[in-house]
């Protein structure tokens, strides 16, 4: 995947549709690994009695649905790009994941994992990998990757509370959520409400992530432990959501959209992020306001506060304008390697 997803970068243009054009395309790989595989079902298709192909189909319309309602986003790259999937990827392939410029879901061993399109936020938290290709570019690796996967798990939930019309306190705020076979100990893969407690099961081990920075784990396995790490600013925002209450994604998801298309670069590290998403809030609601104090809470509660300069209202990062504005195509982050805990899933 990774030298694929290497080249995109120069073709991305030829997949594209008009603005505010909805293409969904799903393809069957029938267990192979040849993509995109055999088309099954395209924009405006009767569904085809095949759950991963029209969970498949419908999850993407949910995201790109997400996106454009709620922050005028044209699709993943906001430029009208056609989503396209693959499903039976692979001989009981234990993941999903957007290599760059397509959705791939894997069936799951079925002792451990179900199919991979069961679940809604992991769609979502997919396709916000595109997301983040397309604007802040977070490299794969320590915390800008934690990073990474934090605002895909960030939207992945959004757009499930989204669609079943969950205020942030009727959440179950997990990633993931139904994912795992009845012999698995555990309810989902990862918890943003308490990080840490999602699983614990005498083959996956117990779940390894941490919600403070005292805990922070420094590893070389997991690219920098890019998917333990991010229980930290996913508690972050699950605290800020919940302090602030309503539809999370109407206010503490748009301060998080603000900083991830505008104010983030590739190396953004957490103290970057706590402090992009505080000056967002007072951008969006005021120097000052409700959601500005819920950002510095949340973000001093697990450790990270923001910064001394940017409470005082001196910028320290090189910020481009706040805006929920298409944001320009940028490099694409590395591939993540290949996993070989299977504990740590969702690309």
């Amino acid at each position: 995947m990774r030298g694929e997803r290497a080249v995109v970068a120069t073709i991305a243009g030829a997949i594209v549709v008009p603005a505010g054009e909805k293409r969904r395309t799903v393809y069957d790989a029938g267990q192979g690994r040849d993509l995109p595989g055999k088309l099954v079902r395209g924009e405006g298709d009767p569904a085809t009695h095949d759950a991963a192909v029209d969970e498949a189909y419908d999850g993407a319309g949910k995201t790109y649905d997400f996106y454009q309602k709620v922050y005028a986003r044209n699709s993943i790259d906001d430029r009208g790009l056609r989503l396209d999937s693959t499903v039976h990827y692979g001989v009981g392939f234990d993941n999903a994941q957007w290599n760059g410029r397509q959705m791939i879901y894997g069936d799951g061993d079925g002792k451990l994992f179900q199919r991979f399109t069961k679940c809604l936020e992991i769609i979502g938290h997919e396709l916000t990998h595109g997301v983040t290709q397309y604007t802040a570019a977070l490299a794969y690796s320590d915390q800008p990757g934690a990073l990474n996967e934090h605002f895909s798990d960030v939207f992945g939930i959004l757009v499930k509370q989204y669609s079943l019309k969950q205020t942030a306190g009727k959440s179950d705020w997990l990633i993931g959520a139904g994912l795992f076979t009845k012999r698995v100990h555990g309810a989902a893969v990862r918890s943003m409400k308490a990080p840490g407690t999602a699983y614990d099961d005498p083959l996956l081990g117990k779940d390894p992530q941490p919600a403070h920075m005292r805990s922070y784990k420094r590893t070389r396995s997991d690219n920098g432990g890019v998917h333990i790490n991010n229980g930290i600013p996913n508690h972050a925002f699950y605290l800020a959501a919940t302090r602030l209450g309503g539809k999370a994604w109407e206010v503490a998801g748009r301060i998080w959209y603000a900083a991830l298309t505008a104010k983030l670069s590739s190396r953004a590290q957490f103290g970057d992020c706590a402090d992009a998403t505080f000056e967002a809030a007072g951008n969006l609601f005021g120097i000052g306001s409700a959601p500005q104090h819920a950002v510095a809470d949340a973000w001093k509660a697990v450790g990270v506060p923001v910064s001394a300069t940017v409470l005082a209202g001196e910028p320290r990062l090189t910020l481009r304008e706040v805006a929920l504005q298409p944001a320009s195509a940028t490099q694409l982050p590395a591939e993540p390697r290949a996993r070989r805990s299977r504990r740590r899933r969702i690309s």
